[in-house]
């Protein structure tokens, strides 16, 4: 997720996911009720790690939280819930998972989940350079094997085995790829280094490195999120918009990344032998909730 433009960017690309995983719970909330639950990636999900690392990328000030039921900033880059917590609603949790970083998550806690995520992180080690702190996913996934020895010695190692297969996982990493590196600024190392296309394969097979990690570390029910029309963003729009329209190249980028994000997460699949990985494609839920509102409860507007 980019960090650094607007909460109105951030909240909108935020609206634009959890429709998106909404629609993809729906399938899979009955079998998640009463388990753990896990997230990793950037601050679309982050709930409050940045809060304690020395980094910009924070969401510690207003207008952040401002309708949150405390009305104070969280860590959560929303002015409310952030997407963590409306599943952990769904699948009916007694509390969202806490940031792994929060000293409150110890005992008993520990058994309803963990929060990895880090704003202004991406796939790649070097996304995000200018928030210098930042959780990046390896050290995430190093986190959740920590986690995981952590909780082992709170209810025994089975236990804790069983515990993280059962558990329901959410990773939402990559939009931060394109904004905060590939189009960070003009002619940047990655642009010069790879074409588009070239890229998003690059990531692709970086990511795909990351998930078979993950699934190693014994992850089973993972949801995987794609970007939202990266172009259409407030921040984007006034940075790279033309005629008020989307930007152009950034929404090519979207169009690129996300069917082969979803080629690649069939391909594992395949390979495991079951279906560990499941897509949420928010680009094209987006674009049919702007489409045909009516359809998801919200009455269409006239254009003045």
């Amino acid at each position: 997720m980019a960090i650094a433009t607007s909460s109105a960017s951030v909240a909108m690309r935020s609206w634009m996911m959890i429709i998106g995983i909404a629609f993809a719970l729906g399938s899979i909330v009955r079998l998640a009720e009463g388990r753990a639950f896990f997230v990793f990636g950037d601050s679309l999900v982050d709930s409050g790690n940045n809060n304690y690392l020395a980094t910009t990328a924070r969401a510690d000030a207003p207008p952040y939280g401002i309708d949150f039921p405390t009305h104070r900033p969280t860590g959560r880059f929303s002015n409310g819930f952030n997407i963590p917590d409306i599943i952990s609603q769904r699948i009916g949790q007694s509390e969202a998972p806490l940031p792994y970083l929060s000293p409150e998550l110890n005992g008993q806690r520990l058994l309803i989940g963990a929060n990895f995520a880090s704003a202004g992180i991406g796939i790649l080690n070097d996304t995000g350079i200018q928030f210098v702190n930042i959780i990046r996913m390896f050290r995430q996934l190093d986190y959740f094997a920590e986690y995981q020895r952590r909780v082992s010695a709170v209810i025994g190692a089975q236990q804790a085995r069983q515990l993280v297969n059962r558990a329901l996982v959410l990773i939402t990493v990559g939009g931060n790829d394109f904004v905060n590196n590939y189009y960070l600024v003009p002619y940047s190392a990655r642009s010069r280094q790879f074409t588009l296309p070239n890229y998003v394969k690059y990531i692709i097979s970086e990511y795909r490195k990351l998930l078979m990690r993950l699934y190693e570390l014994g992850a089973r029910r993972v949801l995987v999120t794609g970007t939202g029309p990266l172009g259409c963003v407030p921040a984007e729009l006034a940075l790279r918009g033309s005629n008020g329209g989307c930007s152009a190249e950034l929404q090519r980028a979207t169009s690129l990344y996300n069917p082969q994000l979803e080629q690649m997460l069939q391909g594992i699949n395949r390979k495991i032998g079951q279906t560990v990985f499941i897509a949420a494609n928010t680009q094209q839920t987006h674009m049919d909730f702007v489409s045909n509102p009516q359809a998801y409860g919200t009455p269409a507007t006239k254009r003045l």
